[in-house]
């Protein structure tokens, strides 16, 4: 495998079809003491999704809003 000019490079079609990475995938790339590995992004690693919820502690938010404006 080799890197063309763009920096682009072309997984093999075997790997592809073996780990599901179909048009469109979208892919993480992280760097490792040992090089680079390139993983699918789910949905849990979305950023949206990584938040969402986060103030759902089983807290009225209604009143959460009042106590906050001090009323």
């Amino acid at each position: 495998m080799k890197i063309s000019e763009r920096g682009q490079i072309t997984i093999p079609k075997e790997l592809r079809d073996r780990f599901g990475m179909n048009k469109d995938v979208e892919v993480e790339i992280t760097p490792t003491k040992h090089g680079l590995l390139i993983q699918k992004r789910t949905a849990a690693q979305h950023p949206v999704e990584r938040i969402s919820g986060i103030l759902d502690r089983g807290v009225d938010v209604d009143r959460y809003i009042e106590e906050i404006r001090g009323r």
